[in-house]
């Protein structure tokens, strides 16, 4: 990725974005998120080549400048929390692809986002009820989002959805995990005792 069209396009390919170039100078090519406004990807030429900017988690940061010597502070953004990208040919495109993304999910506060989040926190050998997740999600009357949310689960190998039960400790309906009996599969795996279609909160709750 070396241009100012491909750092856009890509970054068009995330659910509810859009292109503005808000400082009368077109220079500066912003990749906004609809809704909130926020901006993920700022795209501009400096010193010869196309830079990017990107919001980078604090623990990420120092690793991608540490790897690569085009990957440098913000520039023009707060260095604590930006990191720019200069597209000279030395970075490699899955990584240029990887911070793009890691910036978008940064700026992107949707519930369901947060819910996963949630999800992942429970340790292994401990369940928790979607009540549970939706307080720590910050709002703990969204339990049917939360069910929602996990029937929708973009990637259950990261996110242990089966780790959620509801409030009296009863696996969900089968067809949430691939098949009868799915669910109490991965949990016994998991060292939880499942009795009668239920889990001892009070021995497994998180």
């Amino acid at each position: 990725m070396k241009t100012r069209e491909e750092a856009i396009a890509y970054g068009l390919t995330f659910p509810n974005t859009y292109q503005e170039a808000p400082f009368h100078d077109d220079n500066w090519q912003l990749v906004r998120i609809k809704g909130s406004r926020k901006a993920f990807l700022w795209v501009y030429e400096r010193n010869g080549y196309i830079n990017l900017n990107v919001k980078t988690d604090p623990e990420w940061r120092d690793f991608f400048r540490n790897a690569y010597a085009s990957v440098i502070p913000g520039w023009h953004h707060n260095k604590d929390h930006w990191n720019t990208i200069i597209l000279d040919g030395t970075v490699p495109d899955p990584e240029i692809r990887r911070m793009i993304a890691e910036s978008y999910d940064l700026l992107t506060d949707s519930p369901s986002k947060r819910i996963y989040e949630a999800v992942q926190k429970i340790p292994k050998g401990k369940v928790a009820t979607y009540g549970q997740i939706a307080e720590l999600a910050g709002d703990k009357k969204m339990a049917r989002a939360v069910g929602n949310a996990l029937h929708k689960n973009p990637d259950p190998e990261q996110i242990p959805c089966y780790r959620v039960v509801n409030a009296k400790g009863e696996l969900a309906g089968e067809f949430a995990f691939g098949g009868k009996g799915e669910q109490a599969k991965l949990l016994k795996a998991d060292g939880i005792e499942v009795k009668n279609g239920r889990v001892d909160l009070e021995k497994y709750g998180m």
